[in-house]
């Protein structure tokens, strides 16, 4: 895959938003083949960084929350080009998926609650959900997760963001993956479910 500009409307774009480090970069890389801007200070990604092959775009957004070096003004400055992005490219994203940190994502939500705010990843997931494109909950670092925690984890990640556990009644929807050991299966078949059920045979190719 190489680099490209804005996605034109007949390509196939799928989108992937999420917390600074959660591994969006790491999943682009891995299904692209294009090394991007992957690192471990958060925030390296502060702009879309597209991904092409064929009609298939692949899209890694701005993380989201605290960035390094980044301070709160230009954070939200990020956050409203997210929202805006998502908003103007509605007509034109295929598929749109939040990444999460398996093994953070409950406390972090559960911080901002407690403080009496609404966390940026439910507010951008209920976006996306508002703008009709039935995102997928794509569980990263499960890797780091014990085996017979998984399930448990991943109950409480998808009540966090409004879906009724247990989770495995939305293998249709939520993928638990490592990108860092190269397991993204289960994003994998559900892209190529959904790549498929839009008509684009021809893209899976690329996936």
């Amino acid at each position: 895959m190489k680099p490209t500009g804005i996605p034109k409307k007949n390509d196939f774009e799928i989108v992937f938003a999420g917390r600074s480090n959660v591994g969006k970069s790491s999943i682009v890389k891995a299904l692209s083949g294009r090394k991007v801007k992957v690192g471990k200070r958060p925030g390296v990604t502060l702009k879309p960084t597209h991904v092409k092959k064929g009609d298939l775009v692949i899209t890694d957004l701005p993380g989201f929350g605290f960035m390094n070096g980044v301070n709160e003004r230009k954070q939200d400055i990020v956050k409203d080009k997210i929202v805006r992005y998502i908003e103007e490219g509605n007509q034109r994203i295929n598929i749109a998926a939040m990444v999460v940190d398996a093994g953070s994502f409950v406390e972090v939500v559960d911080r901002w609650e407690q403080r009496g705010e609404l966390p940026i990843d439910i507010e951008i997931f209920d976006f996306f959900t508002e703008m009709d494109l039935e995102p997928l909950i794509v569980v990263n670092k499960m890797d780091k997760i014990k085996e017979e925690d998984k399930d448990g984890v991943l109950d409480d990640i998808i009540e966090r963001l409004g879906l009724f556990p247990p989770w495995r009644q939305w293998i249709d929807r939520v993928a638990p993956i490592s990108a860092k050991k190269g397991d993204l299966q289960a994003l994998n078949s559900i892209l190529k479910k959904r790549i498929h059920s839009d008509k684009r045979d021809s893209l899976l190719k690329y996936i």
